[in-house]
């Protein structure tokens, strides 16, 4: 024993003496791989006037802002409506924020190339979108749209989509909606089905997300909080906030770490199960992209987050502000009613939905007018980003320096006078409709599937699912909104939470009955 005392004497000095080194050690490889990134970023800060002074930056900076108004898209919206040129500048955010419908043409097709998504967003969406669709340029790009495009115009693939909605509309949704003896949140709901409705086309897989005694599975939970903390990245004066908390793996960053880890995982798995089942003669769109990137699975794990973004988001916000609407707007509810009436046939309880195809869809006019004008005040994506290449100018003569944030804003174009006339702020689907047929408008007036190069190649799918579910629950059922919820949600709009796609805060509390009861409308 007697020879163990120097060593342990020895060990009680020599181990805090490795502590100290290696601390020393980290601190320095900290030091000297963070301070050349704090260098440029802070130059970066004072160079883009992080301290302006403007009314719209103060007001941005101490969110002065929040005092009349629920959501900062409204208070751009005021800004945009106040503005001569419809464009406005946050100039701390080195952001430019128009909604000039000449703009936008140019921004999205007159001068493409020199608005890409760029660098900047590639960045704050990357961890989350990796190599998507929607988060890159140029050939991988056009790779990606040009396939989707050739599987989403097949007539096999539509007739496919539309079996898929059909039987989870009969099989799960209306089964979970009758005998509802209790306050339901719809916009839930929506987002089990339209979870449930993209896995089942996009993969082939089924999470059922929809059977009444599930929880929500972690993947959709992980993803809901993963598109709202990517979100708040561009929300931050500077990218030096998010990006310091992501290499100390604190705070959100390290709840968006987690998030995303669950999202890799499971899109792991979907692929691999994919492989086992075998997808050469399967009609999901990931056994078509399959066949030409079997041995990439990171780049097979983007497709299948850009497939979820596209098909499950914002369909589901899509849908819970049409509902809304609705509740508030009987009148628009009663003539979708009797349109459907007139087109489908008396409603008929054995056939919940009673409709069959795509052309009887297509002469349900009202109830496409009602839709369009739902996401005219109520889009789904509240505004897009680009970025500026090389020094330009807009054609409203706003000058936009190279490495400037460019923002088109659907949300505030809803809401202008001069594009929709003084009843812009109604809700009147007839303002779609002469002689009674529905009349698009130009998409860079409404560019809720955004417009030009990158127009929203699953439009026509987006809108199928929209039209349909809608159509099944008003035939089925009476949706009164829970009567808290109007001052919850707001009377006049909803509290958007922050995120990708706009979610409301509260959700969308609600009664269901079926039709024939004195809640009839």
């Amino acid at each position: 024993m007697d020879q163990l005392e120097p060593l342990s004497t020895n060990n009680s000095l020599v181990f805090p003496l490795i502590t100290t080194l290696m601390i020393t050690s980290i601190l320095i490889m900290c030091f000297t791989t963070i301070f050349p990134c704090l260098t440029s970023c802070f130059h970066k800060l004072f160079s883009t006037s992080l301290f302006c002074s403007c009314k719209i930056c103060q007001a941005y900076l101490t969110s002065s802002w929040s005092k009349d108004f629920n959501n900062l898209c409204d208070w751009y919206t005021h800004l945009l409506q106040k503005s001569p040129t419809k464009t406005i500048h946050i100039h701390v955010l080195r952001n430019t924020i128009t909604a000039n419908c000449e703009n936008l043409e140019y921004i999205l097709k007159t001068n493409f190339e020199n608005y890409p998504k760029g660098k900047p967003f590639s960045t704050i969406l990357g961890d989350f979108l990796g190599r998507g669709i929607f988060n890159v340029d140029g050939e991988l790009w056009k790779f990606q749209k040009k396939m989707a495009s050739l599987e989403l115009n097949k007539n096999s693939i539509r007739s496919f989509a539309f079996e898929v909605v059909n039987n989870e509309i009969q099989n799960r949704l209306i089964p979970l909606l009758k005998n509802q003896n209790q306050v339901l949140d719809l916009q839930d709901v929506f987002k089990r089905f339209s979870f449930d409705s993209i896995c089942r086309f996009s993969f082939g897989l089924d999470p059922m997300c929809l059977e009444k005694s599930l929880p929500m599975s972690d993947f959709a939970l992980s993803f809901d909080l993963a598109s709202k903390l990517s979100a708040e990245r561009a929300m931050v004066v500077s990218p030096l906030i998010w990006k310091i908390k992501r290499f100390f793996n604190m705070g959100s960053e390290k709840e968006l770490r987690k998030s995303i880890n669950i999202i890799n995982m499971l899109a792991k798995v979907v692929i691999n199960q994919k492989r086992k089942m075998g997808f050469s003669h399967h009609q999901d769109l990931l056994s078509r992209f399959m066949t030409t990137t079997i041995h990439d699975d990171m780049f097979l794990r983007d497709i299948v987050i850009s497939f979820l973004l596209a098909g499950r988001d914002t369909v589901a916000s899509s849908l819970t502000s049409f509902f809304w609407l609705l509740a508030k707007n009987r009148q628009v509810e009663r003539e979708i009613l009797l349109e459907a009436e007139r087109v489908i046939g008396p409603h008929d309880k054995e056939n919940n939905f009673g409709i069959t195809n795509f052309e009887q869809l297509s002469r349900l006019h009202y109830l496409q007018a009602a839709a369009y004008e739902s996401m005219r005040l109520y889009p789904p994506i509240q505004f897009d980003s680009k970025f500026c290449l090389v020094d330009d100018v807009l054609p409203d003569g706003t000058k936009v320096k190279s490495g400037t944030r460019v923002t088109y804003h659907p949300y505030a174009m809803g809401k202008l006078e001069e594009l929709w006339g003084e009843d812009c702020l109604e809700f009147k689907p007839q303002r779609w409709l002469k002689d009674g047929v529905f009349q698009p408008t130009n998409q860079f007036k409404y560019p809720i599937f955004q417009a030009g190069l990158r127009v929203c190649i699953g439009k026509e799918m987006a809108l199928m699912e929209l039209k349909t579910v809608a159509i099944s629950l008003l035939r089925m059922f009476s949706i009164e909104l829970e009567e808290t919820s109007t001052t919850t949600l707001g009377c006049d709009n909803p509290r958007f939470s922050p995120g990708l796609t706009a979610t409301f805060a509260f959700g969308l509390p609600v009664f269901v009955r079926e039709r024939g009861t004195s809640c009839e409308a």
